[in-house]
């Protein structure tokens, strides 16, 4: 796993008899984004996949949509005073013609492994409009197949089996076969990896597929689903009112609390489908089909 966990000394108490043990943490390190030479940003994230974090972070803010807008990514030798290169500072060159990041988009301090926007200086700096449009993707998943999607991204975490401290994002076709999944010790920053990994494979605009994340839906995670293309979210955990705004605002279906065969589905009703329809159509904001 090289750096992506750690091994630390602990003191283990189990039904009061304690041992002194080793236990495996995942790792947390920061990675200094820079665009052209430029600072932009610093995240703390679990080391692995960093390119596609990089990519995925500029898809997010609408400065890359595909492998052609990237001339080069690397990581920066000297980033010490002693000249040793950390693997903790990565440069991000952009293709000619490429516009840099707004200013206004700079972090103000560190974006830590909890919170994407700590120092956004506006929420409208956030609101970044999409390339392409979700709202007339007609993508439909069954109940049944989003019941089981949180078993399949599980059985995928290899690194949290052994540290129980990792994020997931996994990313399906509407049929639930899982595409790609990445884990990080930030939420945001595993959604980066798998949006950088459409990036650098020019797969976006990420047409009828699902988007599902080990944690709750934040209106970050929601505006990064919109911006590579993504007409699903789902969460395991609770939407916030902002990414429910979000995804009707944008067309898109967001589902959460997914456990099993219970699911809240709070926008783009329509493309969830039921075997035996128990509820009228919604007709009401927020589960229109498109052109209605």
């Amino acid at each position: 796993m090289g750096r992506v966990t750690a091994r630390k000394r602990i003191l283990r108490i189990r039904d009061g008899a304690a041992e002194e043990r080793a236990d495996t943490l995942v790792t947390e390190e920061p990675l200094e984004i820079r665009v052209n030479g430029a600072p932009l940003s610093v995240t703390m994230r679990t080391p692995g996949h960093d390119f596609d974090l990089a990519a995925g972070f500029l898809a997010g803010e609408g400065v890359v949509q595909s492998a052609d807008d990237i001339r080069a990514i690397r990581y920066c030798a000297g980033a010490t005073e002693d000249g040793a290169n950390t693997y903790n500072v990565l440069d991000v060159d952009l293709a000619p013609g490429v516009a840099p990041p707004d200013p206004s988009l700079e972090r103000n301090f560190y974006t830590t492994s909890s919170c994407g926007l700590c120092g956004k200086a506006s929420l409208d700096a956030v609101r970044t409009r999409a390339a392409w449009s979700v709202a007339e993707d007609d993508v439909c998943v069954t109940a049944q197949t989003l019941s089981e999607l949180p078993d399949r991204l599980r059985r995928a975490q290899r690194v949290f089996d052994r540290t129980g401290g990792l994020h997931a994002a996994g990313l399906f076709t509407g049929n639930g076969e899982l595409l790609v999944l990445r884990e990080d010790v930030g939420r945001h920053n595993a959604v980066d990896k798998v949006v950088g990994w459409a990036v650098r494979g020019n797969r976006l605009p990420l047409r009828a597929s699902v988007l599902l994340v080990s944690g709750r839906a934040s209106f970050e995670l929601m505006q990064k689903a919109w911006m590579a293309g993504i007409p699903v979210m789902s969460a395991v955990s609770a939407p916030s009112s902002l990414a429910v705004d979000l995804a009707r605002e944008s067309g898109s279906t967001l589902v959460g609390f997914l456990r099993g065969a219970s699911m809240n589905v709070y926008a783009g009703r329509w493309r969830v489908l039921l075997e035996k329809a128990s509820i009228a159509p919604l007709t009401a904001p927020g589960g229109l089909r498109p052109g209605q």
